[in-house]
């Protein structure tokens, strides 16, 4: 890794805009890859994105900006996604270079929809980047709390050591304190099962069901995270660290989840592509139930609240007569 490495944040939304934002506190020149020009020539002249985080203004001396993923992936030392899963391989496949020599980091919280694995997986299998080169982004952050400068933490996965702690040094500040993790696979599980189990909550309090019930079901959601990672990765780590249980805290009941905002507005009876329709921003935990499912049916992990949400959203089961026999099955 270089001394003064090339970083590039692909991706337009909010996550990306508030990593765009941690790099800039670091580095004189940070990369940043937007599909959209017009967004682009917005930030160059207004100094925020437009449509995401419009409070975090931008210093434009510092920003390389452009439209051209080739043009980006070439000039990057790092790479870091930060696209929602449903559209990454849209974007991917714009790529025509081999980048399998390039440090890549993921800070997508979902599962890839093709190919059913988590973005290090595929970035391994399917584009030859080495497993010791890859990583992984996660909270427990939100990216409004970021733009406001609230004090906010971030888990840093690698299997390589020190480029875990090169991408921590590029992104901590005042404002943000982070930590190192070498468990790539259990912490990028942990951060897509978290946004289904945040739809869960969404559900359970547009159905209304109060405080109570809520950490009955957080408390069950976070043995239910251990069971399915135990599954598809078994090593020691304690599920009760931020990565895991902190970032599904947040995630679950935090007003700034599009994940529990999702599922709110289903359990207030809102249909899946109603709610999708009306907000503006991705949710994640929507593409990732079908997927972690799926990957369960062969694993058969005990995961109650997981198949409840893949009934409600895929099975097109009625959410109240679902959660009703939730409530049965939690303890």
């Amino acid at each position: 890794m270089n001394e003064i490495p090339k970083v590039v944040v692909f991706g337009g939304g909010s996550w990306a805009t508030a990593i765009v934002k941690m790099l800039c506190e670091n580095l004189d020149i940070v990369g940043w890859y937007m599909r959209s020009d017009s967004a682009i020539a917005y930030i160059k002249e207004n100094e925020h994105n437009p449509n995401y985080l419009s409070s975090a203004e931008f210093d434009i001396n510092k920003l390389y900006l452009s439209s051209n993923i080739n043009e980006m992936v070439n000039y990057a030392d790092i790479l870091i996604f930060a696209i929602p899963s449903a559209f990454l391989s849209d974007e991917l496949n714009k790529i025509s270079i081999d980048f399998s020599t390039k440090i890549v980091f993921s800070a997508i919280k979902g599962i890839v929809p093709e190919t059913g694995k988590i973005v290090g997986e595929h970035f391994n299998e399917f584009y030859n980047v080495p497993i010791e080169n890859i990583g992984v982004i996660t909270g427990p952050c939100h990216a409004e709390e970021v733009a406001m400068e609230r004090l906010s933490y971030l888990t840093i996965a690698c299997q390589d050591k020190k480029k875990a702690t090169e991408i921590s040094k590029l992104l901590s500040s005042s404002y943000i304190n982070t930590k190192t993790s070498d468990d790539i696979i259990g912490t990028e599980y942990a951060a897509m099962l978290k946004n289904i189990f945040a739809i869960a909550a969404g559900i359970a309090h547009g159905l209304g069901y109060g405080d109570n019930f809520q950490s009955v079901l957080m408390s069950n959601s976070i043995r239910e995270m251990k069971r399915y990672i135990k599954k598809v990765h078994k090593m020691k780590r304690n599920i009760n660290n931020s990565a895991y249980l902190g970032d599904l805290l947040v995630t679950g009941y935090s007003t700034f989840s599009r994940n529990r905002m999702f599922g709110n507005m289903i359990g207030k009876g809102y249909t899946v592509k109603s709610a999708m329709m009306e907000m503006s921003m991705v949710a994640e935990g929507y593409y990732a139930a079908k997927s972690a499912y799926q990957i369960n049916q062969i694993n058969k992990a005990k995961t109650p609240i997981i198949d409840a949400v893949y009934d409600v959203l895929y099975g097109n089961k009625n959410p109240k007569s679902v959660f009703k026999k939730l409530t049965e099955l939690l303890d």
